[in-house]
């Protein structure tokens, strides 16, 4: 005789259980997930490296462009999913200490314990919330795949040239960022 399923079903959480927890969480459709300790060397060195080259291609831009860079910001999705992108470009004004609406690009870096729900998980999130640009980085391969949004789905960039909004259009060559490491 078996157990009724029910028993073996994790529990679900809300962003209202989420203000409470201590330490680094991720929620995702009301699942947990912790995150890692402290990212290792190369993580926080390529992380470095994104935003600096990111940052210093918007400030390229002119001054309608409204965008800006963020690194662990946290993204309130709904009241049951909340992540913290290692780095995200976000366009448009925004005044809480986290973010309501999607970011325009989103970048993981992924590690091996985060590699499969960085894949499948958020890929499939972001995908759905329609995060525009989705760039997953490996530090065991040292590579990149970069991913855009069109007409609802994901399919692989290979491009260095991000239409982030309208007005505002990066040359972003996020394939180099490894090779200067």
């Amino acid at each position: 005789m078996s157990l009724p399923d029910q028993l073996f079903k994790p529990e679900r959480y809300t962003y209202q259980d989420y203000l409470l927890w201590k330490g680094d969480w991720e929620l995702v459709n009301g699942y947990p997930y912790a995150m890692s300790p402290s990212p290792t060397r190369n993580h926080q060195l390529f992380s470095s490296k994104l935003i600096q080259k990111a940052g210093n291609e918007i400030d390229k831009t002119d001054a309608d462009c409204q965008c800006q860079v963020y690194s662990e910001l946290d993204w309130v999705i709904d009241k049951d999913s909340v992540v913290r992108p290692d780095c995200m470009i976000v366009c448009g004004n925004f005044t809480d200490d986290f973010l309501t609406f999607p970011p325009t690009l989103i970048v993981e870096i992924s590690s091996p314990s985060t590699k499969l729900r960085d894949r499948n998980t958020k890929y499939n999130l972001y995908e759905l919330k329609a995060v525009k640009y989705y760039i997953i980085s490996n530090t065991e391969t040292k590579t990149i795949e970069a991913f855009e949004l069109v007409l609802g789905k994901y399919r692989p960039k290979y491009d260095s040239d991000f239409q982030l909004t309208e007005k505002c259009l990066i040359h972003f060559d996020v394939f180099s960022i490894w090779n200067s490491m």
